[in-house]
């Protein structure tokens, strides 16, 4: 990449990052864009796996939904404080994430794919029987706390700004990891695997770490969203929402950073905007709008814009 490119990415990411911290100033509505924050941790964890590593799951929204139920369990009954709430959710997740992905990183293509999804139905059904997650009710008044005890979470104001040092965080993370040699033994799995095993890399145990630190990212974004929303539910679980990472991932780009966050906040605002005028419509009109953007920008919003800037111009 260019000096130019990379000044130019630089100061793109400076500009979004202002306009998320001005966001509540302008009038937007903060429990809005906290979930779209958390939404887009999701999608930044699934896109490690997806987008960089080459396998795609099922099933991520088991990992958010245990992350999510633990933490408001933790939070609400054990009187436990949010952060470590939040850090036990994470540590479930990941564990989970461990199970699944050993059983699962050993197959490749559609039958990793269909068993992350059969593992994640389990866990979904040991949600809906199991008595401290509420069932189908959910697990409800999830207070915020205070962070650290001095920093009241109740306002909406100091709950987004947590919110967004925690995505900022993940964000940078994730650019990290991916630039790092491990990230690039991740890449070289991703376009061919079997030379990666040529070259002498235990390629089942990079992809397994993957698998965790992905889970873990995607548990952490369960966690925030049930301190956010105050509740965790059945639908965190279900297979839909895990579609719903894939969507928004391919839709934003997959393999980019910016591209998971784009779609995160795309599907999500559709959702809520539509929601009130189409009513169950609205999944079949997100549906039309994927079909149509597959179409026209088979890399997605990001991965085309940024083919476009690296394309060379006319004449050379």
């Amino acid at each position: 990449m260019s000096a130019a490119l990379v000044t130019r990415s630089r100061w793109t990411w400076a500009i979004g990052l202002a306009l998320l911290a001005a966001a509540p100033f302008l009038g937007v509505y903060p429990i809005f864009m906290m979930t779209a924050l958390c939404y887009a941790i999701f999608a930044c964890a699934f896109n490690l796996l997806l987008g960089f590593t080459g396998l795609l799951s099922f099933g991520h929204a088991a990992y958010l939904a245990a992350a999510a139920y633990a933490t408001g369990w933790l939070v609400r009954s054990a009187g436990w404080p949010p952060e470590l709430g939040v850090l036990a959710g994470v540590v479930i997740s990941a564990a989970v994430g461990l199970v699944v992905g050993a059983i699962a990183i050993r197959r490749q293509g559609i039958y990793f794919a269909m068993i992350t999804l059969a593992m994640a139905q389990m866990v979904y059904f040991v949600f809906l029987q199991s008595p401290f997650t509420g069932g189908e009710d959910g697990l409800q008044g999830v207070p915020r706390g205070k962070l650290l005890g001095v920093v009241p979470l109740d306002n909406d104001l100091a709950m987004y700004f947590v919110v967004l040092a925690v995505f900022v965080a993940v964000f940078l993370f994730v650019i990290r990891v991916v630039h790092s040699p491990y990230g690039q033994v991740l890449k070289a799995i991703r376009e061919n695997e079997p030379r990666a095993v040529s070259l002498g890399y235990n390629v089942d145990r990079y992809k397994l770490l993957a698998f965790v630190l992905s889970t873990a990212l995607a548990g952490l974004a369960g966690s925030m969203k049930a301190l956010v929303l105050g509740f965790a539910t059945l639908s965190d679980a279900h297979w839909s929402l895990s579609g719903e990472v894939v969507l928004m991932t391919l839709l934003g780009g997959m393999g980019t950073f910016a591209g998971p966050v784009v779609g995160a906040f795309t599907i999500i605002g559709l959702q809520n905007f539509l929601a009130d005028r189409v009513g169950s419509w609205v999944t079949v009109i997100i549906g039309a709008i994927f079909v149509v953007c597959v179409v026209a920008f088979r890399r997605g919003f990001v991965g085309e814009l940024l083919a476009r800037q690296r394309r060379p111009p006319k004449g050379h």
